[in-house]
């Protein structure tokens, strides 16, 4: 009986990889052409930063809502050799992105300054807070104050393309 049964399994084993290969399978038709992007930070070390004082703390300015810039279509049916953009992103204390700077003179295209622009003005943060603390007679911290104050961020944004498929990526850091 378990000689049986196995002989059934084998068989029943064979018959469905037989089935699978029996199908011929259909190609997967190419998709149009489409931009990614994604981001990062820069170090800049000659932007000016907020010397926080002793006791101080700062929290935020991290990006809630950053959707990446997309491929110009009027650059797809060419799809040029990679192009880098530096950009400033000035943000006020409510979060949202006031301004972006683009370096022209890096910007080979201005359609890519342009979707540069464009994402990055919908950008969000978390405003960025600082703190100042101090400690009672008894060593106890406490809240002195709390100010939300505006910050920047360096971005480089590239847009690529290989085998035919355009690519965007950004980097950023954060600046007090």
């Amino acid at each position: 009986m378990v000689g049986v049964m196995r002989a059934w399994a084998v068989c029943a084993l064979v018959g469905l990889l037989n089935a699978c290969s029996s199908h011929p399978t259909r190609p997967i038709p190419a998709a149009a052409h489409e931009g990614e992007a994604s981001c990062h930070a820069l170090a800049d070390d000659h932007m000016a930063h907020y010397q926080l004082a002793l006791g101080s703390t700062s929290n935020g300015a991290v990006p809630i809502d950053h959707p990446p810039p997309s491929y110009p279509s009027a650059m797809l049916a060419r799809c040029p050799a990679d192009a880098r953009l530096h950009a400033l992103l000035i943000v006020g204390t409510d979060g949202e992105v006031n301004e972006v700077r683009v370096d022209e003179a890096v910007a080979a295209e201005p359609a890519f300054a342009s979707a540069v622009r464009t994402a990055a003005m919908a950008w969000h943060f978390e405003p960025l807070i600082i703190s100042h603390w101090a400690a009672d007679a008894h060593d106890n911290m406490h809240s002195v104050d709390t100010e939300v104050r505006p910050f920047s961020l360096s971005y480089e944004f590239r847009f690529a393309c290989h085998a035919g498929r355009p690519e965007v990526s950004s980097a950023s850091e954060t600046r007090q």
